[in-house]
């Protein structure tokens, strides 16, 4: 296993969050933790980049004009 962590190690991790949280709330923990590693890993690989369909899209056929400069933007 990495990182030098063997099968006693995680037997005896196990049974240490088994005493500290007891049976009925470690798949509550499993679960929790499950879901944020997948949104996780979702956030990282931009599953959720897209825009949802509820939103107005920009429109790709204009180009994005600056607005001309006012006299008090110039400078001197």
């Amino acid at each position: 296993m990495p990182f030098g962590i063997g099968l006693p190690e995680v037997l005896i991790f196990l049974v240490v969050v088994l005493l500290l949280f007891g049976a009925s709330r470690v798949p509550e923990i499993g679960r929790s933790m499950g879901k944020g590693m997948r949104e996780f890993k979702d956030a990282v690989t931009g599953k959720d980049d897209e825009v949802p369909p509820s939103l107005p899209r920009a429109p790709e056929d204009e180009e994005n004009v600056a607005a001309a400069p006012r006299e008090r933007d110039t400078v001197l």
